[in-house]
């Protein structure tokens, strides 16, 4: 059974990592990993910033909480992302062995925001993960308000570095 209030609340902190990271001159992204209700590790996007395709929220999060937890697994742990992970973020999900993914924005969000998402899940298929059933992780869509807040914010800075 799923605490919704918890689930909202962690959303919440990972859409304001994903607002304050636009302003750092990262992409509109954030991640938060939480294992038995305590905070593991955050990740923001931070493509254009260090030059790394890879270094997306998620990816950043799964990355400090293996480290910090000294495991390259991560049972037990939610991690909660401010947007639908992309294929790359979700597979990386699945390989660290996370309980559960719970994401605020959807791909659809992503694509109005003017990144590629959309295009790339079209690219492998199309599915969406939470109609997978049958897969070791959850994943679960959770339209909070103010999943936006990070993509409006990407809009409205002049200089930030499109990709």
């Amino acid at each position: 059974m799923t605490d919704r209030a918890a689930d909202t609340r962690w959303l919440r902190r990972a859409i304001e990592l994903a607002t304050q990271s636009v302003a750092a001159a990262g992409g509109p992204f954030g991640a938060v990993i939480v294992r038995e209700g305590s905070l593991v590790a955050v990740g923001q996007n931070s493509v254009t910033r260090d030059l790394d395709p890879s270094a997306h929220a998620e990816v950043v999060a799964i990355r400090t909480a293996c480290r910090t937890l000294d495991d390259f697994a991560l049972e037990g742990c939610t991690l909660y992302s401010s947007c639908e992970p992309c294929p790359m973020c979700l597979a990386a999900s699945l390989w660290a062995r996370l309980d559960r993914v719970v994401y605020a924005a959807d791909r659809n969000d992503a694509a109005r925001g003017g990144f590629d998402d959309l295009a790339f899940y079209e690219l492998f298929g199309g599915g969406r993960a939470a109609d997978h059933d049958d897969w070791p992780t959850t994943v679960e869509e959770l339209p909070i308000e103010g999943r936006s807040a990070p993509f409006e914010a990407w809009a409205a800075k002049s200089d930030r570095t499109g990709y």
